[in-house]
């Protein structure tokens, strides 16, 4: 048989005549020597439908930022304009482009500020109107909050700085706080709250839904399980209270209650923000039923909203023109943290009457004809809430950053032991750096880390807003680690590169990568990202925990007997277990390349619970169990 009766033409599926067979897309002409003059026969109808630069799976290249938007990301308000490129930035895109290299000596100047067009972020058309589809990296960046815009736009020192003393003007610190600190429960809401966890627990909610292959369309299973879950509670709260259970099984209507599931739901959230070492297992489950309710065709077949926003001290306060409880300087008093270590039972005693009695003013000062004295207090006790939270999350990275800096040399070594060089290779490390690159390595991930924690209740409600946001649906995939919904989150994202710039701007220089995962294989979504950083205070309490009692131990003969002849000094022992992790706990180890660990963001945090991992190994471990150490995920 010839070679040109086994040419196929593609276009029309018929054998090509002779005349035809030197320029028809065909088999034999794609292997002869013409083939860099063929064409694909549906290439210009794919033309026509898709323009250069504007195809279904990309974006147009060549499109300009709109005016008034950043050059970079496209979304956020320009404030700086440089000189040298000639292209109006973000601060925060500015920062990123022009940190290091031949771009850090490029001139800058800060824009006046102007009015942001209405029509919405870069991408929108002058009248307003999308050009198109809506792709998944950019879904809801454009409908961001106000408030995050502001904040990131330049907040001042005043707001995100450090709680104002005792005695001093609180200005406008507690009302940016009291956004985003949940209100406290009551005796009440803990009841239904038991109920939530007992049905959370016996549900098989993300077996039955993220499963590949199943019986009836997702749509309708997720609708089944969520009637399921609410069926549930309706018997449990029968069994609890007959009264309002009765109520809820008069016309088994789950719409006609859907204000009772809301709260509920709601109870949950705000219960894992302020205890995130509560519902370790449940609050997965409900995050996910939440989110595939907010699907628009769950929401046809359910027929109600399972979603309510967060009850915050600002939202009560707010509803009941009682803001100004917030600005009064009496607050700091009422909501200051109480500490017995090193003091006097005198001193405490006294604290606490005057804790007591500036409660009792304000409540009483600004109690309204709808909130009462006791809801008053109960804001006051919120606030204290997330004083004790930031004392048991931010402040163990202070007291590691003052270990580093009290046994450790900025720049040099006073000798070998006292060397936090690590070399690639070498003990399990990943990364190169000798003492000084190291010691900033390790203060910069440590203000990082502080700086994450420090407004960790801000990125929370950003999360959830990602999380259960309508317009950005998820992808179920298989990330390595089982199967995951990858979803983007732009509001999480938005506010990481803000606290990055603002550590990187507080600290002159940044050593290593700068990448934030989110929405990727490491970081699957904000579920996963505000898992991970609430877990850092599991890893650095139990050793501010251990390094504090080892001088206690010191004061028994036969265990300073132990650490002198095993160590040399108290001191000794105590640098050594600091210098190995700050050596190993940020190497750049705990992953299978360098995409996943190495010096990236979330990296560095994979490292240190590496190096928590090895702890047994070490020939320092007997002095953490001496301490009372049972494990980094036990009670300190």
């Amino acid at each position: 048989m010839a070679e040109s009766d086994v040419s196929v033409a593609i276009d029309d599926g018929e054998k090509p005549t002779q005349s035809q067979s030197g320029s028809t897309f065909s088999l034999q002409n794609i292997l002869g020597e013409n083939h860099e003059s063929l064409e694909h026969p549906g290439l210009k109808q794919q033309e026509l439908d898709f323009p250069a630069g504007e195809g279904w799976d990309e974006e147009d290249a060549n499109k300009p930022a709109a005016e008034g938007f950043c050059v970079e990301c496209e979304d956020q308000p320009a404030q700086v304009v440089c000189d040298t490129c000639a292209d109006n930035y973000c601060e925060v895109c500015f920062a990123a482009q022009h940190r290091k290299g031949s771009r850090k000596a490029h001139a800058s100047r800060p824009l006046p500020k102007a009015k942001i067009p209405q029509n919405g972020a870069a991408g929108g058309g002058s009248d307003g109107k999308n050009t198109g589809d809506k792709n998944e990296e950019d879904i809801d960046m454009a409908d961001s909050d106000e408030d995050l815009d502001r904040i990131i736009a330049g907040p001042s020192t005043e707001i995100l700085g450090a709680q104002p003393a005792v005695g001093t003007k609180v200005g406008e610190w507690f009302v940016e706080r009291a956004k985003f600190i949940p209100l406290r429960l009551t005796l009440g809401e803990r009841k239904y709250l038991r109920l939530l966890e007992a049905a959370l627990q016996v549900s098989e909610y993300t077996d039955k839904i993220d499963t590949i292959g199943f019986g009836l369309s997702k749509a309708k299973r997720i609708v089944h399980q969520i009637r399921e879950l609410c069926a549930i509670l309706s018997g449990l709260m029968l069994s609890a209270d007959y009264k309002v259970g009765q109520e809820l099984f008069t016309d088994r209507d789950f719409q006609a209650n859907a204000e009772f599931y809301q709260q509920i739901f709601e109870l949950g959230r705000r219960h894992k923000i302020m205890n995130p070492d509560k519902m370790r297992t449940t609050y997965g489950k409900l995050i996910y039923l939440l989110q595939d309710s907010q699907s628009p065709e769950v929401k046809d077949l359910l027929s109600f909203s399972c979603v309510k926003p967060i009850k915050t001290v600002y939202t009560v306060l707010e509803e009941h023109d009682a803001l100004d409880l917030l600005r009064d300087d009496l607050i700091s008093v009422a909501t200051k943290e109480i500490y017995a270590d090193g003091r006097s039972r005198r001193d405490i005693q006294k604290d606490i009457k005057s804790k007591e009695r500036a409660i009792e003013t304000l409540s009483t000062r600004y109690q309204r004809s709808g909130l009462t004295q006791e809801g008053v207090r109960q804001c006051l006790y919120s606030i204290g809430d997330n004083h004790a939270f930031l004392r048991t999350n931010r402040d163990p990275c202070e007291r590691i950053i003052t270990y580093l800096k009290g046994y450790f040399h900025p720049t040099q070594a006073k000798d070998p032991k006292s060397s936090l060089a690590i070399r690639s290779g070498k003990g399990g490390a990943r990364l190169s750096h000798d003492h000084a690159k190291q010691y900033a390595f390790v203060l910069q991930s440590l203000t990082l880390w502080r700086e994450i924690l420090h407004d960790m209740f801000r990125l929370w409600s950003l999360a959830e807003q990602d999380l259960l946001s309508e317009n950005v649906p998820y992808r179920l995939r298989d990330t390595g680690q089982g199967l995951n919904r990858v979803q983007a989150a732009p509001k999480t994202s938005r506010m990481m590169h803000a606290i990055l710039h603002r550590a990187q701007q507080s600290l002159g220089s940044w050593v290593g990568s700068s990448a934030i995962h989110m929405g990727d294989h490491n970081v699957p979504n904000a579920l996963m990202f505000i898992d991970k950083y609430s877990q850092i205070y599991r890893i650095l309490l139990p050793i501010c925990n251990a390094l504090g009692q080892i001088p206690t131990l010191a004061e028994k003969p036969a265990l300073r007997s132990y650490i002198e002849d095993e160590f040399g000094s108290t001191e000794n022992c105590i640098r050594e277990i600091l210098s190995d992790f700050f050596r190993h706990g940020f190497d750049g180890s705990g992953a299978d390349n360098f995409f996943d660990a190495g010096s990236c963001i979330d990296g560095r945090l994979t490292s240190a619970w590496n190096w928590c991992a090895q702890l047994e190994k070490k020939r320092y471990f007997p002095v953490f169990l001496l301490t009372g150490f049972i494990g980094f995920d036990g009670d300190w």
